[in-house]
């Protein structure tokens, strides 16, 4: 029995269609014949949806007790006696109530796949694991259901249902996709156009994705090696020479002006792992610059570079490389035709690009090497031991036995120099060859015991043997030198990857990051104590500023290795003197711990500077508030006193009224403004402590109501709400503050809407939101944020319309309550502000057989929060 095909239909977003789609596709086959049936379809109410399972073949759900709730589940165990020939499992991603067998739907469905039935499932892009953080940012809505992609990239055949966002949109506002009640909250939410053309792209990316891998295999299957156009890749070869950025810039110019060009940037290092030409940092630069453009950095080993190049750019498929002009200068190419003359001669149907620079012709400027290897004191004298002392021994022990014949005898005292050279270097193996060769004529070379020799063929093999020995010793001791160059370059780059990780995952004042990067030193050089010194005066005493291991050194004078860093600052180390090639390494921790100092003082003077603008804007603002808003009421109060009071006016009795309203209106005004100062020096203070308890929300909204007209306002807040968990003092404060602003910026006759509904959240507690609408100018999306800041008023508010608090003190005051309050755009023109707060969580209700999902995840719903 073989394994069932999968089929995936994956949406670009909710409501796009996928499940009809997938309907569709059951009622053609099965009009072809083939057994079709319906293991598990969710139409969230939609009618067409519901249409279109009639005349499919439907297995009945299995019902799960969980909790003292009933739910309804796709019947894994009756699909798989049934054995259709095609099964259709909608919503892959669900995750299933404890008590069935599998965790994830998906894993029903790989039981189905396994018993060779084959599967028609669906699944939204937002609901694959790898972009959870993609859509997470762009919508604000973390994805509580995923299906890993290995399980989507598994299946056989993968068809994108799509729609442009305009056409969602209007789906959506003619009631296709939800309930009236909940459309004008997903268009303000989830399904703004920007969201969803966001969501396309990520859809069209990983579908592309795919289909990539889909040609990749048929290609390695196919055993096609010639490059097939599909889509346009540059790559870019890079030696670590200076000319790399420019060649980065022309590749990414050249991908940027086709949609969808893809940069990638790759290195050929030497198998053996010894350094070339090119210069580390060089290269950690332009990987940076590569990253930067948007492409992708590749190193690859290989002891030809042309021949790696090609094998690289052939399995990535790329259309384009871009190669720099040699910097050999021309009389190096006696040697051979270079790495460019080679790759465009093998090419094939890949493009080759030649860019000139400056560096063209002049040479690669090679880093000098050190010449002198250091192997220790023991290894030279051993070394030495070997090669002056070991070929009159071996004249001794060979004299004993006869000697073996002068060529075995030139063996035997050649392998004395290969051993001198591996153990003490060049030096030891050249004086093994010169003792050797004499020692070999006075010895071993007729006429014996004299330095003479009679026959020219033993002269000539006496020089050769000088010669290949000293030529020996020299390649022996460059492959040691090599070796011990490329095995501390190796650990001198991973300390500095190590050391720039260390300082880059710290945090940005730098707390902690000293410390631990003394540690590092400290392990790094094998030493006692390490320390981090400053002089803030330049004549006075030193400071430790972070310190590692027992009795750091208090001041330079007492530490074994001193590195200044500028004229006040120096990095001290106790426990032994380090040789001088450590110096440039240890450098490179000094200027690190240079960098992380001068990023905490830049930290902490930027953290000052923005509380002292913070409090001088407020006292700016509070002045300014003062010396007009203030004013302003009280003027009015004192004109109607000093009206009163006046002995000369006999007021009548409704001019008398008029003016002790007025004096009532002032005093109110100004009773306003002075508690919502107050309100805003408790929240920016921090003694707001709210009493939290179960807060009814028909008790609070009419008494919030009683500073507005009553015919200013619409009132909407249905008797069945749950209660919810918030203090209904400042409630009923904050709830006051939005329904003022919205009432003063709503037209003259338009009633301003206070509405409650409950927001349900599977797997989380539910929410219940109080929507205060209104009809009036609106904000602009780069505003909505900026209108909760303290003393600020939007648009052209006149001076007298308030200190620009009542958002600031209702947001504070809800945001304390374990809330939130947003702003949105009203459908038609308007703002609507948004009061979440947490529900008081109601037992569940079971539900009746046959129902819909009983877990509630429907996953387009969750989405509209």
């Amino acid at each position: 029995m073989g394994r069932g095909r999968l089929r995936i239909y994956l949406g670009a977003a909710p409501g796009v269609g996928k499940t009809y789609a997938m309907l569709a596709e059951a009622h053609r086959r099965q009009e072809r014949g083939t057994d079709v049936v319906v293991a598990f379809v969710e139409d969230h109410g939609r009618r067409r949806t519901a249409d279109m399972v009639a005349g499919l073949e439907v297995v009945l759900r299995q019902q799960v007790l969980h909790r003292g709730a009933r739910f309804s589940e796709m019947d894994l165990d009756a699909v798989l006696a049934r054995r259709p020939q095609v099964a259709l499992v909608d919503e892959l991603a669900h995750t299933n109530v404890p008590g069935c067998r599998n965790e994830k739907r998906w894993q029903d469905v790989e039981e189905l796949l396994a018993a060779g039935i084959d599967v028609i499932s669906t699944v939204n892009v937002q609901h694959l694991e790898s972009l959870g953080d993609a859509v997470a940012g762009i919508t604000g809505v973390r994805q509580r259901e995923t299906v890993p992609d290995e399980v989507v990239r598994r299946a056989d055949q993968i068809e994108l249902v799509d729609m442009s966002p305009q056409a969602l949109r209007r789906r959506l506002a003619h009631g296709n996709v939800y309930a009236p009640e909940k459309i004008d909250a997903a268009l303000a939410n989830y399904f703004r156009p920007g969201n969803l053309t966001a969501l396309r792209e990520l859809a069209l990316l990983w579908t592309a994705d795919r289909v990539d891998e889909y040609l990749q295999k048929y290609r390695a299957e196919q055993g096609i090696e010639g490059t097939w156009q599909a889509r346009e890749r540059i790559v870019v070869g890079l030696t670590g020479g200076p000319e790399g950025a420019t060649l980065i810039r022309r590749a990414a110019r050249i991908a940027a002006r086709v949609s969808g060009g893809e940069l990638l940037a790759v290195h050929i290092s030497r198998s053996d792992g010894l350094v070339g030409s090119g210069s580390p940092h060089t290269l950690i630069e332009q990987r940076a610059l590569v990253e930067s453009l948007g492409g992708s950095f590749h190193a690859v080993l290989g002891d030809d570079p042309a021949a790696g190049l090609l094998d690289f750019a052939r399995g990535v498929n790329a259309t384009q490389i871009v190669l720099g002009t040699s910097r050999r200068p021309g009389w190096q190419y006696l040697y051979g035709p270079g790495v460019g003359t080679t790759v465009t001669r093998e090419a094939g149907d890949i493009d080759v690009h030649m860019v000139t620079h400056e560096k063209a012709g002049h040479g690669r400027g090679r880093i000098p090497v050190r010449r002198i290897t250091d192997l220790g004191r023991t290894r030279t004298i051993a070394g030495w031991l070997i090669g002056l002392g070991g070929p009159p021994l071996m004249a001794i022990v060979l004299t004993a036995i006869g000697g073996l014949g002068l060529s075995t005898d030139m063996l035997l005292f050649l392998s004395l120099t290969v051993c001198a050279a591996l153990v003490g270097g060049l030096l030891p193996a050249v004086g093994s060859a010169l003792v050797g060769s004499s020692v070999l004529n006075y010895y071993f070379t007729p006429p014996l015991h004299t330095f003479t020799i009679n026959e020219p063929q033993n002269i000539m093999a006496v020089a050769i043997f000088t010669i290949v020995g000293i030529s020996v010793a020299s390649v022996v001791d460059l492959a040691a030198r090599r070796t011990h160059q490329a095995a501390r370059s190796q650990t001198e780059a991973q300390t500095l990857s190590a050391l720039a990780g260390t300082v880059l995952r710290g945090a940005p004042n730098g707390d902690g990051v000293l410390t631990a990067l003394m540690e590092q030193v400290r392990e790094t050089f094998g030493q006692e104590s390490a320390a981090l010194l400053e002089r803030p005066d330049p004549l006075g005493p030193w400071v430790p500023v972070a310190t590692a291991g027992p009795r750091p050194p208090e001041r330079p004078e007492e530490a074994d290795v001193d590195v200044p860093v500028g004229e006040s600052l120096a990095l001290v180390l106790r426990g032994r003197v380090l040789p001088g090639a450590d110096r440039r390494l240890l450098g490179a921790f000094a200027a690190q711990a240079a960098v992380v100092l001068e990023r905490r003082r830049l930290a902490r003077e930027a953290a000052a500077a923005r509380r002292e603008a913070e409090g001088n804007r407020i006292r700016t603002a509070l002045l300014a508030a003062v010396s007009h808003d203030l004013r302003t009421p009280l003027a009015g109060i004192k004109a109607s006193v000093s009206s009163l009071r006046s002995a000369d006016v006999d007021w009548a009795p409704e001019d008398e009224a008029e003016l002790l309203a007025g004096i009532e209106d002032g005093a109110d005004r100004l009773d306003h403004l002075i508690n919502n100062l107050l309100d805003m020096s408790r929240l920016q203070t921090g003694t707001v402590t709210p009493l939290i308890q179960e807060t009814d929300l028909d008790e609070v909204v009419p008494f919030a109501l009683g500073g507005v007209p009553p015919e200013s306002v619409r009132l909407d807040v249905p008797e069945t709400l749950p209660m919810v968990r918030a203090d209904g003092g400042l409630l009923e404060r904050s709830l006051a503050n939005l329904v003022e602003n919205a009432v003063k910026y709503s037209p003259d006759g338009v009633r301003v809407l206070v509405k409650a509904d409950v927001l349900e959240q599977p797997g989380l507690p539910d929410r219940v939101e109080l929507r205060i609408v209104d009809r009036g100018p609106g904000v602009p999306e780069e505003a909505k944020e900026r209108i909760f800041a303290p003393f600020q008023r939007y648009g052209d508010a006149p001076r007298g319309a308030g200190v620009g608090l009542g958002l600031a003190v209702a947001r504070g005051f809800v945001e304390a309550m374990d809330g939130s309050v947003t702003a949105e755009d009203t459908p038609g023109g308007g703002l609507t502000m948004v009061v979440s707060l947490p529900a008081v969580e109601r037992p569940p209700e079971p539900e009746e057989p046959g129902g819909s999902h009983g877990d509630g995840s429907d996953p387009l719903s969750e989405l509209i929060t």
